[in-house]
């Protein structure tokens, strides 16, 4: 990578808010002593895979929604939120991080979901790609741990050496994740783009103070 794009990527933005004081001292935190640049990516990987729960019921017009300071503070998110923090982390320790956007076919979605939403496909799935060793790496730390139990698959793991996409199958080999499109890596999340095209595509999802519900609830 060429110096300018490592600066660039390392560099805070307004919603990949790497320089705000409570995400620059958490990433500090969870990899204090941590000198491997893989294993310090997959330690915040699981932090934030785990440590905020993904809540697909989010207001989608407030841009707070995609803002990673405001995703740590909550301790929820949706998937481009995490995504979000995921490289605010990378980005407040040194690692090259973007958010990517995705669209995938979800064969496992609850039914209130399903019926909100309309459809199995999901556009705009967020991602995260970090540089490691030479490469740009996928992560999608969208899922918590105690709801891929409820959906009985395995929950993502990272090692920092290797892309982790959505798994495909469950842990009973059924299908549970396409990816349908891939719309590249940015340096921030388009979040004026995401509001326009979120509230087009599912009104019903996006409507103002988001749903109440709990995705996790619903799976088991």
């Amino acid at each position: 990578m060429q110096d300018s794009h490592r600066v660039l990527f390392t560099s805070p933005a307004e919603f990949v808010d790497s320089d705000h004081p409570t995400v620059i001292t958490e990433a500090r935190l969870l990899t204090s002593g941590v000198g491997d640049p893989a294993e310090r990516a997959s330690i915040l990987y699981e932090a934030v895979r785990d440590g905020i729960r993904y809540d697909p019921y989010r207001d989608y017009l407030k841009p707070e929604t995609y803002r990673a300071s405001a995703v740590l503070a909550e301790g929820t998110g949706y998937c481009v939120g995490k995504a979000a923090l995921y490289a605010a982390y990378c980005r407040a320790v040194g690692i090259p991080a973007r958010v990517g956007l995705a669209d995938v076919k979800n064969h496992l979605a609850t039914p209130r979901l399903l019926e909100t939403v309309g459809t199995n496909v999901f556009a705009y799935h967020g991602y995260t790609e970090l540089f490691l060793d030479g490469r740009w790496l996928k992560a999608s730390p969208t899922f918590n741990t105690s709801l891929c139990d409820r959906l009985g698959v395995a929950a993502l793991p990272f090692d920092g050496r290797g892309d982790a996409l959505l798994q495909a199958f469950d842990g009973q080999g059924r299908a549970f994740m396409d990816y349908v499109a891939d719309h590249g890596a940015f340096f921030d999340v388009p979040a004026k783009f995401l509001v326009r095209e979120m509230s087009r595509l599912y009104p019903k999802l996006c409507i103002p103070g988001g749903l109440r519900g709990s995705m996790e609830k619903e799976a088991g």
